[in-house]
């Protein structure tokens, strides 16, 4: 292909991704290093028959030029990092300091709030990846080994939890763990404990969340190894057979192997989208028990005080945290496609 029609041929999408990638994360890496004008204080004497006293009040002019003279507010560089309701390196510095062993440290470093949404995301993410990839294969070796009258009927079935909206889905869910929905009341008799609430419960609500992610995820993952396992070489698969190989045999040294790129594939989509896990704590109402960096970025946004340097600063701490996840896959992708080429 000409450079020329490759140029042409590669604009729309690159102007598309300065639009609507880069030019947004560069706003919001600049938000994250500016904070908002304080309001300008002056103190004014009023005086009345009975005296002279003095009291503050906000001069809104001052205020409003020095809005329009800095529309960005005032630079405060990493601060916005590094305090309480982020990094907050000095408060876990201090930790360090006064703990007596790790397990001293990541109780006191829990308290904060940044460090309990990167708890309760990285959890998520690395517990929801790894059984979604195995679920979703499962599913997809088993549909693919059923009589083919069936297999309509059962792919159907297998795509339901990624067709319903995924905050429509947690809500379904928020009410059958409620103590008068099917499941919580199966638990409560299970247990033989009346008063038993997965609401009530932070292990519980993890568990739900985490529930919740693979049920979610599972038919993805599903659609994309049925569709691999079409293009699965027969003669190589009857070549095993004929050699006396065991079907797990035939799974493990033929099919894995011809699927490891779309496991990569699966394994990035899902590292991004657990680790910006936001609708099922929505869905759940579990923010008292479980929050995420997206989910703490929402609470940023909300309200009538839009916290919004606090919320970019985040957002680039998410972005950062998403690229160290990816970094490794997409190195041992790009070592795989350099021997490839050779």
């Amino acid at each position: 292909m000409k450079h020329k029609t490759f140029f042409w041929f590669v604009l729309p999408t690159s102007l598309a991704m300065i639009l609507f990638i880069a030019l947004p994360i560069v706003s919001v890496v600049m938000q994250s290093v500016y904070a908002p004008h304080e309001q300008v204080i002056v103190e004014v004497e009023n005086c009345d028959i009975f005296g002279c006293k003095k009291s503050t009040m906000v001069d809104q002019d001052a205020t409003r030029e020095l809005r329009e003279a800095e529309p960005l507010g005032r630079f405060v560089g990493t601060d916005i990092y590094t305090n309480r309701n982020h990094l907050a390196t000095s408060e876990v510095g201090l930790a360090w300091q006064k703990s007596s062993s790790l397990r001293d440290f990541f109780s006191e470093i829990m308290n904060l709030p940044f460090y309990r949404a990167l708890a309760f995301t990285l959890t998520f993410t690395f517990v929801v990846t790894p059984l979604v990839l195995i679920l979703g294969f499962i599913i997809a070796v088993s549909v693919n080994s059923i009589p083919s009258i069936l297999r309509g009927p059962t792919i159907f079935l297998s795509l339901l939890p990624m067709i319903i909206t995924p905050l429509i889905g947690s809500l379904i869910l928020f009410w059958m763990i409620d103590s008068r929905g099917i499941i919580g009341t199966l638990l409560q008799q299970l247990s033989g404990d009346p008063n038993l609430s997965m609401k009530a419960s932070t292990p519980l609500t993890w568990v739900t969340l985490i529930f919740y992610g693979v049920w979610h995820a599972a038919p993805f993952a599903f659609v994309v190894y049925y569709a691999g396992l079409q293009s699965v070489p027969k003669d190589t698969l009857e070549s095993a057979m004929i050699d006396g190989a065991s079907r797990w045999q035939q799974v493990r040294y033929v099919i894995l192997p011809h699927l490891v790129p779309l496991t990569t594939f699966i394994a990035l989509m899902q590292l991004m989208d657990n680790f910006r896990v936001f609708e099922p704590i929505v869905g759940f109402n579990a923010s008292a028990h479980a929050q995420s960096l997206s989910s703490f970025i929402y609470d940023d946004l909300g309200g009538e005080t839009r916290l919004l340097s606090s919320a970019a600063a985040t957002s680039v701490l998410t972005i950062v945290g998403i690229s160290v996840l990816l970094a490794p896959v997409l190195v041992r992708t790009w070592r795989e496609f350099g021997r490839t080429k050779k």
